[in-house]
């Protein structure tokens, strides 16, 4: 029986992408396949979780441009450098589309941005950039990783669930969103990224450390899916990953 997707369409066999992601295990199933994901498939996702969602997102997304910024100082080489400015320019570009998403849903720009940050937001955002000013390239790669990867992931898994709603599913334009194939591409391409970086940056000496901070991104991406059930369920409900 052949290996699911999700588990041969990001990085090589052997390569240092796959082995962070074995390791993971645990953090990296729970993440990419937690109940908010599920209940995104099923569409039974209730509405206030989903705009709690979208709104952290948001703000996660302005700290994201901020870490791709920090790659620009860090990386490796002049096209290293060009190719993360570029990416610093699309999600600031990004953040226009998103808070255009947002309206979609009811959420008015104004009330986006006045929105404080929850807990969840600056723990995983903040720890993403103290990787990158304390490491060096690959450190602060591997902290961005399973955002990138993890969402191209999450696609797959949505597709390929028995019990996915294709039809009538209000959350079909974010599932669709990130199946895309230009999505895709771009997360086969940050988890072939690792493996160069794995070859070129001693990844091998080092990977009981990157191993660390790959579950750590995985365990706060876990955190970020559950803020949104918390907010429907007031806190530690069915599914959470709190502890």
């Amino acid at each position: 029986m052949a290996a699911p997707r999700w588990e041969t369409d990001f990085g090589a066999p052997g390569g240092l992408f796959r082995r962070l992601r074995a390791a993971a295990a645990e953090a990296w199933s729970g993440y990419t396949w937690h109940p908010f994901v599920q209940r995104l498939s099923d569409g039974t996702l209730p509405l206030p979780a989903f705009r709690t969602y979208l709104i952290q997102d948001y703000l996660f997304l302005i700290h994201f441009a901020r870490a791709k910024a920090l790659a620009v100082v860090k990386g490796e080489s002049l096209a290293a450098m060009r190719e993360k400015a570029a990416a610093v320019l699309a999600i600031l570009d990004e953040t226009k589309l998103h808070l255009k998403y947002c309206a979609d849903w009811g959420l008015a720009e104004a009330d986006v941005v006045a929105t404080p940050e929850s807990a969840e937001t600056v723990s995983y955002t903040r720890w993403v950039l103290d990787r990158g000013l304390h490491g060096d390239i690959l450190d602060l790669e591997v902290a961005l990783a399973p955002c990138t990867v993890g969402y191209g992931e999450v696609a797959l898994r949505i597709l390929a669930d028995p019990a996915r709603r294709a039809e009538g599913n209000a959350y079909q334009s974010w599932i669709d969103t990130y199946a895309a194939e230009d999505y895709q591409a771009m997360a086969r391409a940050a988890a072939a990224r690792i493996d160069a970086l794995g070859l070129s940056h001693g990844g091998e000496s080092r990977f009981a450390r990157l191993a660390a901070d790959f579950a750590e991104a995985a365990r706060l991406e876990q955190r970020f899916w559950q803020q949104g059930l918390d907010a429907v369920t007031g806190g530690g409900g069915e599914g959470s990953v709190h502890g």
